[in-house]
């Protein structure tokens, strides 16, 4: 009797645990304006409902893929894809928030380095690409 509710009551919370996270990362989006933006600077906005389904079935496909412990056996070749995609999607993440909140010229100022600015976009590119690279060779497990 109590088997079946405890997994009842799993199953509850881990939906509405989900839908909490996925609509706060579908608001962040939203509030971020990447899909938008990402079509103004491709000139691809006559493709808009590509975006989003490209986007509703990624999510569902990775949810599911994720929910059942799905293996995918695939060529390095492949892997070095994905991740460059990845890569370039939390990239744009990131300089969509940083566009947002406008961080690189208050701390190009506050740091006074106005002028040298273009050296401190480099570092950082460059730290997360280092960061990334140890990370990716050195921390994880196979």
């Amino acid at each position: 009797m109590m088997d079946w509710l405890t997994h009842l009551i799993l199953a509850i919370l881990g939906l509405a645990w989900g839908l909490a996270v996925g609509s706060g990362l579908v608001a962040f989006i939203t509030v971020l304006d990447i899909i938008p933006r990402l079509m103004q600077i491709t000139k691809t906005a006559t493709s808009v409902r590509v975006y989003e389904y490209a986007f509703i079935l990624g999510a569902c496909f990775w949810a599911a893929a994720d929910l059942f412990s799905v293996r995918l056996h695939l060529s390095v070749l492949s892997i070095a894809v994905a991740g460059a995609l990845c890569g370039v999607f939390v990239g744009m993440l990131a300089a969509a928030l940083t566009e947002v909140l406008n961080v690189l010229p208050i701390l190009a100022r506050r740091l006074r380095v106005e002028e040298r600015l273009i050296w401190l976009l480099l570092a950082m590119v460059c730290g997360k690409v280092l960061g990334s690279l140890f990370e990716w060779l050195f921390m994880n497990e196979f």
